[in-house]
Formats: structure tokens, sequence, C-alpha cells
């Protein structure tokens, strides 16, 4: 009898302890842009994996884009894009599902999921920090945000490419675009593809600060992201 008391005490406790915990603990939580370990957080939750890559952090934009991800040993690398002293995009390039499945077994990885999807992680951390800052508005504006659910890109150049970040629509309403690039593994293409090209998964992925920036007013929309040599790669 003692024992089940005190077992239904603990549930009661443990039961207490969940709903006193703020609503935003309970969103999966992306490190700081800078930090290496944010792409290699990506990678996990990309490729629905456990596995922790080497990550290389770039302050060299012409370094980051001539950089090839590799599988064995998982080798990924990231650059952070900035305005002025704001990171407002990581751009990760990564190893997609299907490849860390033949390489490290089925148990290894799980579906692939699109970049937008770690862009979502990002909105929602946006809101929950604006809203325990006590800005309302702007935590509703960040939920209103569209993510789009951008088409991959076929060829490196175009991943590579110039874009828009982030537009406002003829109704006012923001959208924020992840740019992004997968040679699928289990594609007929892996065949034809020389081996440093296999299965890489190049994501452009705008950040929770950035979000928060154009949820408050502080950034305007239709920031244009470049590749080109001078891009601000670090803090200006």
């Amino acid at each position: 009898m003692v024992m089940q008391l005190r077992q239904y005490l603990s549930l009661l406790l443990f039961m207490a302890a969940i709903a006193s915990t703020p609503a935003y603990s309970a969103q999966p939580v992306l490190p700081s842009p800078d930090s290496s370990e944010f792409c290699q957080r990506a990678q996990q939750l990309l490729a629905d994996t456990l596995l922790l890559s080497d990550n290389t952090v770039f302050t060299n934009m012409a370094e980051y884009r001539h950089s090839k991800p590799m599988i064995d040993p998982l080798k990924t690398y990231q650059v952070v894009a900035y305005q002025l002293s704001t990171p407002i995009l990581v751009s990760c390039k990564l190893k997609g599902a299907a490849h860390i499945r033949a390489a490290y077994g089925e148990s290894a990885a799980g579906e692939q999921q699109p970049c937008s999807s770690v862009t979502r992680i990002a909105r929602a951390q946006a809101a929950d920090e604006l809203q325990a800052e006590g800005n309302v508005t702007g935590a509703d504006a960040a939920r209103a945000m569209v993510i789009e659910n951008n088409e991959p890109a076929i060829t490196g150049y175009s991943y590579l490419a110039d874009y828009e970040l982030s537009y406002a629509d003829a109704n006012g309403v923001l959208h924020i675009n992840s740019n992004w690039k997968l040679n699928d593994y289990d594609s007929w293409l892996t065949w034809v593809l020389p081996e440093f090209l296999e299965g890489q998964y190049y994501c452009n992925i705008p950040t929770m600060e950035y979000i928060k920036g154009l949820a408050t007013g502080a950034i305007i929309p239709g920031t244009l992201i470049t590749t080109d040599d001078d891009a601000p790669v670090t803090p200006q």
C-alpha cells in the first residue's frame, strides 16, 4: 500500500512538472547559428539519424562552395550568412538519409525530410521566444509566416544562385524560402554520378534570429542571398 502511494505521488509530481513547463520548451531547439553543432543537428533532424557528423564551419564563402560532404567518416560543412551582426542564414552541406542507410545500415537513418522542416523549427523557436519576451504581436507575426516548400535545385550551380530569403506577397503575408538540393542515393542517377557527388544534401536554413527580425520589423523582407566570394560570412 505504501509503495502504491509513493508511485501515485511520484506520478502526480511528474504530471505537475509537465504542466508547469512552458509550451515552447517542448519544441526542438536549434543550436546557435555560429556553432558547429548547428549543421550536426540539421543532419540528424533531416535524415532522422543519431549519427553525429564531423562538421566544419567556414569563414570563407569560396571554401564552402568547393567543399563536398563525406559519408565515411561522416563529414559535413557549414557557412553562416550575416546581415551586419545578425546571423540570417545557415548553409549546410550534408548527406541524404538513403546514403547514410547504405553506408551504416537500414536502422541508421529514417525518412528523408525537406530543409523546410528545420525552417519550421526555427519559426516555432522564434515565435516562442517572442512570446516569452512578452511580444505577443511579434509572436503572432512569426507564426503567420508561410514556410515555402521549395522545389529542390537540380544542379549545384542553381543551388548556389542568388535568391530572396523572404518576400511579402500581394496581401502582405511574409514567405520564407529554404533553398536546397538533393542527390538521392536511391535514384538511378547515382549510377552515373562520380562518387564525391553521391547522396549530397545541401540546405539553406533561415535562422531563428532572422525570423524574429522579420516578425518585429527590424528586418525588411526581400533579403538577397548570394554566394559571391565577398558574401558576409562573419559578423560585420
